[in-house]
């Protein structure tokens, strides 16, 4: 079951942002929740808020146990850029971008993603073997 949850007009640039984001990306709750603690990045504690926001929505909405969770998605997307002007020489104006961003969490089990794996490969095994059984079908019938 996948959660998500998202912070929309962040007044951070992107790029700042994805530099803990890259870092974050495929940490477990608790890891990923220690580190933004320690780091100095002006965004970590938004972003420690915003997962902290998501692990909610999943005990809460969908009834998942935090120690199960990890950050399998972490996305961030450039905003609206506030545009604003500064006074300069020889009454000229030079022009000032405030550049905000999206970020958005998705969050997913940990055991749960094992257990797609295990059927992905069942379903790979069982398409061979009806295959194998169709050719084999086939060459009885060519036979008759």
């Amino acid at each position: 079951m996948q959660v998500k949850a998202s912070l929309k007009n962040y007044r951070r640039s992107a790029r700042k942002v994805r530099e803990v984001a890259n870092i974050l990306r495929g940490m477990d709750i608790e890891t990923a929740v220690s580190q933004l603690m320690v780091w100095e990045k002006g965004s970590c504690t938004d972003i420690l808020n915003l997962l902290k926001s998501a692990v909610a929505n999943a005990e809460n909405n969908f009834k998942l146990k935090e120690d199960n969770l990890y950050i399998s998605e972490i996305k961030v997307n450039e905003g609206a850029t506030l545009k604003r002007w500064r006074a300069r020489a020889h009454g000229k104006a030079a022009q000032i971008l405030k550049r905000t961003s999206h970020i958005e969490i998705i969050l997913d089990e940990k055991e749960r993603k094992i257990e797609k794996v295990i059927d992905k490969k069942i379903e790979k095994v069982k398409t061979v073997k009806s295959e194998k059984v169709e050719k084999i079908l086939k060459q009885e019938d060519k036979k008759n």
